[in-house]
């Protein structure tokens, strides 16, 4: 582990007020996503559309790195340049998903656990050599009747650790992501509650797998009411519980949170990230940045629609969705600049 080029990595991941940019989707979960804009499900069409994206003009300007799947990280473009060194020419740091996959907690109906730990040393020895600089791997954490448990709270916890130590024994900077689900009627209390848990607990397993903080991301889920909340609080007040519950369980020692956005709309993904720099970002230890992956694609994909005639309209949404959430990290974002 070579410690000075894990903090390197990390701080660039969150300098110049940027964030990263998720394209990691499994195929079936791309297949999906296709389906409903009658996009064709096809090896073909996966390529292209993470072509479309990787090489969209000036995305350096505010996406510092890119989360690839593994299908992803071997993919070239049409030219047959790989999509990592499209990337590294473009000053974009590349990543890779490395879970296999949220499944069934056995013995905890409702609940799940990531799994992928078995020879995930050599999968990220490959991908080493295949360019990748930094790693990410998701926890799901559903809020429910007399859920989560503490048990799958510390499955989880106890994986993404392990995870977390073996990326960095590669060289690779851990993206430590424990996503608390919106999914559900409960409230913004709530949540506060389990996310202020499982980041106790993250954070716990982390010190005694001996991960070493500062050479890491964390990419928490943001503090939010249920979807089927029947109070949805304003950006401010999300951005009020969400700073004070990171306040109360990230050590300083962490560069950068990089937030999901978990199904949030890109619009309002953007707000809340706003109004929290624009109320905090001089008090606090560490960067507040993005790691999107549908409030930044899905505006482009619903103009490509698998039509090489839409990929320059398609960039430019990406673009303007890239610049609207760097706006957000300096506290500078307005619903004017979605009219621009």
């Amino acid at each position: 582990m070579n410690a000075q080029q894990l903090k390197d990595t990390a701080q660039a991941m969150v300098a110049g007020d940027k964030g990263l940019l998720a394209m990691d989707e499994s195929n079936p979960t791309c297949h999906q996503r296709f389906a409903k804009l009658g996009i064709p499900q096809t090896v073909e069409s996966r390529r292209a559309y993470r072509e479309m994206l990787i090489t969209t003009p000036g995305l350096n300007e505010s996406i510092s790195g890119a989360i690839l799947y593994d299908e992803t990280l071997r993919q070239q473009k049409k030219d047959g340049t790989p999509f990592v060194k499209v990337a590294l020419d473009a000053g974009i740091i590349p990543g890779i998903k490395v879970d296999a996959g949220a499944k069934a907690l056995a013995g905890h109906p409702g609940e799940k656990v990531t799994e992928g730990l078995d020879g995930l040393r050599d999968r990220l020895a490959e991908y080493v050599q295949m360019g990748a600089r930094f790693a990410k791997w998701r926890a799901v954490i559903v809020i429910g009747d007399g859920i989560p448990s503490r048990d799958c709270i510390a499955a989880n916890a106890h994986a993404l650790a392990r995870y977390a130590a073996l990326c960095q024994e590669a060289g690779l900077v851990p993206i430590v992501e424990p996503e608390v689900l919106m999914d559900g009627d409960h409230s913004i209390e709530r949540c506060f509650e389990v996310t202020e848990e499982v980041l106790h607990a993250v954070f716990r397993q982390m010190y005694m797998q001996r991960v070493m903080l500062e050479g890491m991301i964390l990419k928490p889920n943001m503090v939010l009411p249920g979807l089927a909340c029947s109070t949805q609080e304003n950006p401010d007040e999300v951005a009020d519980a969400t700073v004070r519950c990171m306040l109360r369980a990230v050590p300083a020692a962490v560069p950068g949170i990089a937030f999901l956005s978990g199904g949030q709309t890109a619009e309002l993904a953007s707000a809340r990230l706003n109004a929290m720099n624009a109320r905090f970002k001089s008090r606090l230890p560490w960067a507040l940045a993005f790691s999107f992956a549908r409030a930044l694609q899905q505006p482009a994909m619903e103009i490509w629609r698998g039509d090489d005639a839409n990929v320059r309209a398609a960039q430019q949404a990406l673009y303007h969705r890239a610049t609207c959430n760097q706006a957000a990290r300096r506290g500078e974002y307005d619903a004017a600049m979605e009219k621009t």
